[in-house]
Protein backbone atom coordinates (compact mmCIF):
# COMPACT_ATOMS: atom_id res chain seq x y z
CA UNK A 1 0.00 0.00 0.00
CA UNK A 2 1.02 3.14 -1.17
CA UNK A 3 -0.08 6.76 0.10
CA UNK A 4 0.97 10.13 -0.38
CA UNK A 5 1.64 12.55 2.52
CA UNK A 6 -0.84 15.55 2.49
CA UNK A 7 -1.31 18.98 5.01
CA UNK A 8 -4.24 18.73 7.95
CA UNK A 9 -6.00 21.20 6.00
CA UNK A 10 -5.29 19.16 2.51
CA UNK A 11 -6.72 15.84 4.35
CA UNK A 12 -9.77 18.44 5.71
CA UNK A 13 -10.73 18.89 2.44
CA UNK A 14 -10.71 16.05 1.21
CA UNK A 15 -12.55 14.81 4.08
CA UNK A 16 -15.32 17.07 3.07
CA UNK A 17 -15.13 16.44 -0.56
CA UNK A 18 -15.57 13.02 0.00
CA UNK A 19 -18.81 13.26 2.78
CA UNK A 20 -20.01 15.45 0.10
CA UNK A 21 -19.87 13.03 -2.80
CA UNK A 22 -21.35 10.32 -0.87
CA UNK A 23 -24.15 11.75 0.77
CA UNK A 24 -25.28 13.53 -2.67
CA UNK A 25 -28.22 15.36 -2.81
CA UNK A 26 -29.55 16.66 0.68
CA UNK A 27 -32.10 18.58 2.57
CA UNK A 28 -30.18 20.98 4.96
CA UNK A 29 -29.78 24.09 4.31
CA UNK A 30 -26.39 26.16 3.47
CA UNK A 31 -25.97 27.30 7.04
CA UNK A 32 -26.78 24.09 8.70
CA UNK A 33 -25.10 21.72 6.06
CA UNK A 34 -21.42 22.41 7.28
CA UNK A 35 -22.08 22.03 11.18
CA UNK A 36 -23.48 18.49 10.02
CA UNK A 37 -20.79 18.11 7.55
CA UNK A 38 -18.20 18.81 10.34
CA UNK A 39 -20.60 15.99 12.76
CA UNK A 40 -19.89 13.56 10.34
CA UNK A 41 -16.43 14.10 9.84
CA UNK A 42 -15.67 13.86 12.88
CA UNK A 43 -17.29 10.69 13.56
CA UNK A 44 -16.78 8.98 10.80
CA UNK A 45 -20.86 8.22 11.30
CA UNK A 46 -23.20 8.52 8.29
CA UNK A 47 -26.40 7.89 10.79
CA UNK A 48 -26.09 11.94 11.81
CA UNK A 49 -28.03 11.98 8.83
CA UNK A 50 -31.13 10.79 9.90
CA UNK A 51 -30.68 11.56 13.96
CA UNK A 52 -29.69 15.06 13.80
CA UNK A 53 -32.01 18.06 14.75
CA UNK A 54 -31.78 22.17 14.32
CA UNK A 55 -33.82 24.65 15.29
CA UNK A 56 -34.46 26.84 12.66
CA UNK A 57 -32.63 29.83 14.33
CA UNK A 58 -29.96 27.70 15.71
CA UNK A 59 -27.10 28.73 13.43
CA UNK A 60 -27.48 31.96 13.24
CA UNK A 61 -28.25 32.23 16.58
CA UNK A 62 -24.43 30.30 17.44
CA UNK A 63 -22.49 32.36 14.68
CA UNK A 64 -24.10 35.54 16.24
CA UNK A 65 -23.00 35.02 19.60
CA UNK A 66 -19.82 33.49 18.99
CA UNK A 67 -19.01 36.90 16.90
CA UNK A 68 -19.84 39.01 19.86
CA UNK A 69 -17.71 37.05 22.09
CA UNK A 70 -19.88 35.75 24.13
CA UNK A 71 -18.95 32.74 26.29
CA UNK A 72 -19.03 29.32 25.64
CA UNK A 73 -19.41 26.59 28.73
CA UNK A 74 -19.34 22.67 28.46
CA UNK A 75 -19.61 20.55 30.63
CA UNK A 76 -16.67 18.23 30.57
CA UNK A 77 -12.77 19.40 30.48
CA UNK A 78 -12.40 16.68 27.58
CA UNK A 79 -14.77 18.90 25.12
CA UNK A 80 -13.50 22.38 26.43
CA UNK A 81 -10.29 20.94 24.66
CA UNK A 82 -11.66 19.56 21.84
CA UNK A 83 -12.73 23.36 21.06
CA UNK A 84 -10.78 25.09 18.72
CA UNK A 85 -8.87 27.61 21.28
CA UNK A 86 -7.08 29.56 18.23
CA UNK A 87 -10.94 30.32 15.92
CA UNK A 88 -12.00 31.22 19.51
CA UNK A 89 -9.63 33.44 20.90
CA UNK A 90 -10.10 35.13 17.08
CA UNK A 91 -13.30 35.98 17.75
CA UNK A 92 -12.98 36.91 21.47
CA UNK A 93 -13.99 34.16 23.15
CA UNK A 94 -13.32 32.52 26.50
CA UNK A 95 -14.79 29.18 26.53
CA UNK A 96 -14.64 27.50 30.18
CA UNK A 97 -15.87 24.35 31.81
CA UNK A 98 -18.44 23.98 34.33
CA UNK A 99 -16.58 22.29 36.42
CA UNK A 100 -14.14 24.67 36.99
CA UNK A 101 -16.13 26.31 39.92
CA UNK A 102 -14.26 25.49 43.01
CA UNK A 103 -18.01 25.51 44.36
CA UNK A 104 -19.18 22.51 42.57
CA UNK A 105 -18.41 19.46 43.84
CA UNK A 106 -20.20 20.86 47.57
CA UNK A 107 -23.15 21.89 45.80
CA UNK A 108 -23.55 19.04 44.19
CA UNK A 109 -22.85 16.79 47.45
CA UNK A 110 -25.93 19.22 48.50
CA UNK A 111 -28.08 18.56 46.16
CA UNK A 112 -27.50 14.88 45.69
CA UNK A 113 -26.80 15.75 42.21
CA UNK A 114 -23.97 15.15 39.59
CA UNK A 115 -21.18 17.41 39.40
CA UNK A 116 -21.90 18.75 35.93
CA UNK A 117 -25.73 19.61 36.65
CA UNK A 118 -24.52 21.42 39.66
CA UNK A 119 -22.03 23.14 37.59
CA UNK A 120 -24.44 24.27 34.99
CA UNK A 121 -26.37 26.05 38.06
CA UNK A 122 -24.07 27.90 39.33
CA UNK A 123 -22.52 28.60 35.94
CA UNK A 124 -26.18 29.46 34.25
CA UNK A 125 -25.96 33.39 34.54
CA UNK A 126 -23.20 33.91 33.24
CA UNK A 127 -24.75 31.82 30.43
CA UNK A 128 -27.21 33.89 29.52
CA UNK A 129 -26.72 34.83 26.15
CA UNK A 130 -23.95 32.73 25.65
CA UNK A 131 -24.00 28.63 24.21
CA UNK A 132 -24.28 26.10 26.26
CA UNK A 133 -22.22 22.66 24.68
CA UNK A 134 -22.86 19.71 27.06
CA UNK A 135 -21.12 16.58 25.34
CA UNK A 136 -21.49 13.99 27.92
CA UNK A 137 -23.89 14.69 31.01
CA UNK A 138 -27.86 13.95 30.29
CA UNK A 139 -28.14 15.81 33.66
CA UNK A 140 -26.60 18.67 33.15
CA UNK A 141 -29.15 19.04 29.95
CA UNK A 142 -31.72 17.90 32.05
CA UNK A 143 -30.74 20.65 35.12
CA UNK A 144 -30.67 23.42 32.20
CA UNK A 145 -33.88 22.73 30.71
CA UNK A 146 -35.91 23.10 34.24
CA UNK A 147 -33.73 26.22 34.84
CA UNK A 148 -35.22 27.37 31.58
CA UNK A 149 -38.64 26.03 32.29
CA UNK A 150 -38.58 28.30 35.83
CA UNK A 151 -37.56 31.54 33.70
CA UNK A 152 -33.97 31.44 34.02
CA UNK A 153 -32.10 33.32 31.20
CA UNK A 154 -31.52 31.48 28.50
CA UNK A 155 -28.41 31.61 26.28
CA UNK A 156 -28.27 32.07 22.76
CA UNK A 157 -28.12 28.21 22.15
CA UNK A 158 -28.07 24.92 23.61
CA UNK A 159 -25.66 22.51 22.09
CA UNK A 160 -26.65 19.15 23.46
CA UNK A 161 -25.37 16.11 22.46
CA UNK A 162 -24.82 14.09 25.58
CA UNK A 163 -24.07 10.47 25.34
CA UNK A 164 -25.05 6.92 26.75
CA UNK A 165 -28.22 4.67 27.59
CA UNK A 166 -29.61 6.26 30.15
CA UNK A 167 -31.44 9.55 30.07
CA UNK A 168 -29.30 10.69 27.10
CA UNK A 169 -31.87 10.07 24.72
CA UNK A 170 -34.64 10.90 27.08
CA UNK A 171 -32.62 14.68 27.41
CA UNK A 172 -32.26 15.22 24.16
CA UNK A 173 -35.84 14.64 22.86
CA UNK A 174 -36.96 16.98 25.71
CA UNK A 175 -34.95 19.65 24.55
CA UNK A 176 -36.22 19.67 20.80
CA UNK A 177 -39.48 20.64 22.62
CA UNK A 178 -37.97 24.22 23.86
CA UNK A 179 -38.68 27.40 22.64
CA UNK A 180 -34.66 27.88 22.86
CA UNK A 181 -32.17 27.52 19.54
CA UNK A 182 -30.55 24.18 19.80
CA UNK A 183 -28.65 21.79 18.06
CA UNK A 184 -29.11 18.19 19.13
CA UNK A 185 -29.28 14.48 17.68
CA UNK A 186 -32.04 11.76 18.52
CA UNK A 187 -31.35 8.84 20.41
CA UNK A 188 -27.95 8.09 22.32
CA UNK A 189 -25.33 8.77 20.05
CA UNK A 190 -22.99 12.20 21.06
CA UNK A 191 -20.13 12.72 22.89
CA UNK A 192 -17.46 15.23 23.54
CA UNK A 193 -15.61 14.85 20.42
CA UNK A 194 -19.20 15.96 18.16
CA UNK A 195 -20.13 18.51 20.74
CA UNK A 196 -17.03 19.48 20.03
CA UNK A 197 -17.27 19.60 16.46
CA UNK A 198 -20.20 21.91 16.44
CA UNK A 199 -18.64 24.60 18.30
CA UNK A 200 -15.68 24.05 15.88
CA UNK A 201 -17.98 24.71 12.52
CA UNK A 202 -20.22 27.34 14.12
CA UNK A 203 -16.27 29.14 14.91
CA UNK A 204 -15.09 28.67 11.19
CA UNK A 205 -18.52 30.11 10.45
CA UNK A 206 -18.45 33.09 12.29
CA UNK A 207 -14.65 33.87 11.16
CA UNK A 208 -15.44 33.72 7.52
CA UNK A 209 -18.77 36.15 8.35
CA UNK A 210 -15.64 38.54 9.66
CA UNK A 211 -13.50 37.84 6.82
CA UNK A 212 -16.10 38.74 4.46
Amino acid sequence: MTWQPRLPQEIEAESFRRIDAQVGAHDFSSLVWPVVRRMIHTTGDLGYLQTVRVHPEAVAAGVAALRRGAVVGTDTRMLLAGISTGRLSRLGVEPFCLLDDPEVAEAAARQETTRTAAGLELALPRLAGGIVAIGNAPTALLRLLELLAAGAPPPALVVGLPVGFVNAAESKEALTQQNCPFITSLGPKGGSAVAAAVINALAVSALKEMDS
